[in-house]
């Protein structure tokens, strides 16, 4: 089994806080064998990290902002444009040979499309039953509850904003160290989801510098 985390952001996100070097180093620490690195509605990052010489399998990813909320398409080199309906946003990414993840569904604050909308739940290929940057537990297993019902795979990630917290979630993965391999396994559902929790200072620390972020660029547009 591969350990992998399939939700990481890096300072190509306009909220990571951490330069790709510092997350692949990290990751390598740790004794991951994969990560996908899915900045918000850029591939820049993921770009960059593959062309970087490392022993981890770099899976090109991004966190797609549609009008319901987020989805994370993997094995992606092409952008796929935000602010699109979500349904829109999952066809595009399919026709482009990506494969779809919901991630944190449920989430109150953090764009989780299933709470707007049910329908992307069985059109996309696989769903974030653990994410890392939750207060409670509760909507990482609303979301297992569904992607059981469904039969979809689960998968977890560490949605880290900071190197620190990669490896927080993670999907452990049957497939053999190359991208291709570990995305064929998770269409399969060779998956299990694991991880701890980011600890909860630093979540609320992160959140509340983001939303002032967001409040000063209002304000500058002004």
């Amino acid at each position: 089994m591969l350990n992998c985390d399939l939700h990481i952001h890096t300072s190509y996100s306009r909220d990571g806080e951490s330069p790709v070097e510092d997350v692949i180093r990290r990751a390598e620490e740790i004794g991951l064998d994969a990560i996908a690195i899915t900045d918000h509605d850029t591939i820049e990052g993921a770009l960059y990290a593959a062309s970087l010489s490392t022993r981890l399998v770099i899976i090109p990813g991004i966190e797609i902002s549609t009008r319901q909320g987020h989805l994370i398409a993997l094995g992606i080199r092409d952008p796929v444009p935000p602010g699109l309906e979500v349904m829109e946003t999952i066809r595009i990414a399919h026709n482009r040979g990506a494969l779809v993840i919901l991630p944190h569904p449920f989430h109150v604050w953090r764009h989780g499309v299933a709470r707007r909308l049910h329908a992307p739940l069985s059109e996309v290929d696989a769903i974030e039953v653990f994410n890392s940057r939750y207060i409670v537990g509760s909507a990482n297993l609303k979301a297992a509850r569904i992607a059981r019902r469904l039969g979809k795979p689960c998968v977890g990630g560490s949605d880290a904003h900071n190197a620190r917290f990669v490896g927080y979630g993670r999907t452990l993965v049957d497939a053999t160290p190359d991208p291709d391999s570990i995305l064929s396994a998770i269409r399969a559902g060779k998956t299990q989801a694991v991880g701890r929790m980011t600890p909860l200072r630093t979540y609320t620390r992160q959140s509340l510098r983001n939303t002032w972020k967001k409040v000063t660029r209002k304000m500058s547009l002004r």
